[in-house]
């Protein structure tokens, strides 16, 4: 079988985000329709048009030790807990080059990591400004540059577990996840990689992401009822939440996989990409670019349309402004 052929299945996930500290409280919270949505506390959001915010069910600083907390940006706090929840999963124990007790073993070399962020380290930037302005100069984190860099999480992540074929960041907003996992997927297929630890990492909740996004006219301003919020099917939908966390999983060559016997939740059957060329943030109104993904999925596939069963929906509903002329 040739390297551009081999198939690749999924061996570990890991996850915290509203609903959960890990997969599996996630997923219990999925299944039982919970709303992880609720009011932003605080005097720096009370002016705010939209006061509320889907925060992580679990703080890092409960999980991670404060001195590496204090070396990340929250989006890379949240991909180092994923990600080690789903390298565990997958039957990792230690890093990459390293044998673990129960003889899983990988070579360095042949392992990447591909964790997006749409936004990196934001919330470092903003706050160290606010130092900047406010203490000076030199109380400045010298930490800054690297935590603030969209790559930071995927960089740590490679750090975490040693990977050395690669360590990668898409950043192309709401698909930015995916694609990570997408590129992952190719990585294994042409034979640069049997292994890549991919996902996705977003800490923005801050006054003044809120308040631009709000002004695109972008976000739910349901403010008094927060769970009824970002109801993508709803004819009264007035928009998205912004949330936090991180979800990741472990890929692997199905033939590598074999070897160490590990347990495979599914196979990756293929992906689609497009883009839109209409707008930097309005989709195109009559769905073409969305069409033509699914379709590049089915054709490199082979998969029936009806064979498709999920369908994971962009929350936001695009809003015409009428402006004074």
């Amino acid at each position: 079988m040739s390297p551009t052929n081999r198939t690749v299945v999924v061996t570990g996930i890991g996850a915290t985000t509203p609903l959960g500290g890990d997969s599996a409280s996630t997923w219990e919270g999925l299944l039982a329709g919970r709303s992880g949505v609720k009011p932003l506390e605080g005097e720096r959001f009370a002016e705010l048009p939209v006061r509320i915010a889907a925060r992580a069910a679990v703080d890092p600083s409960e999980v991670l030790p404060r001195p590496l907390a204090r070396k990340l940006d929250r989006s890379a706090q949240f991909a180092i807990i994923a990600a080690r929840e789903a390298w565990a999963d997958a039957g990792y124990t230690t890093p990459a080059g390293e044998e673990t007790d129960e003889g899983a073993f990988i070579a360095p070399e042949r392992l990447g990591t591909v964790i997006a962020s749409g936004i990196g380290g934001v919330t470092t930037l903003l706050d160290q400004y606010d130092v900047l302005k406010d203490k000076g100069v030199r109380r400045v984190s010298p930490h800054t540059v690297p935590m603030l860099m969209p790559n930071g999480p995927s960089a740590n992540v490679g750090l975490e577990v040693n990977a050395q074929a690669g360590v990668h960041t898409p950043v192309s907003a709401c698909a930015s996840g995916a694609e990570a996992i997408g590129y992952a997927v190719e990585m294994i297929r042409s034979g640069r990689a049997d292994v890549v630890v991919a996902g996705g990492t977003e800490a923005a909740i801050h006054p003044l992401p809120i308040a631009a996004f709000a002004n695109m006219m972008a976000m739910s301003k349901n403010n008094e009822n927060p769970e009824q919020a970002s109801r993508p099917y709803d004819k009264a939908r007035d928009g998205f939440v912004l949330g936090e966390g991180a979800g990741v999983v472990v890929l692997e060559s199905a033939e590598h996989a074999a070897a160490r016997g590990a347990r495979v939740y599914c196979e990756v059957l293929g992906q689609g990409l497009s883009a839109d060329s209409h707008h930097i943030a309005q989709p195109e109104p009559t769905g073409r670019g969305v069409a033509a993904a699914v379709q590049n999925l089915l054709d490199n596939t082979g998969l029936d349309p009806a064979e498709l069963v999920h369908l994971n929906a962009h929350a936001r509903r695009p809003r015409r402004v009428t402006r004074p002329s």
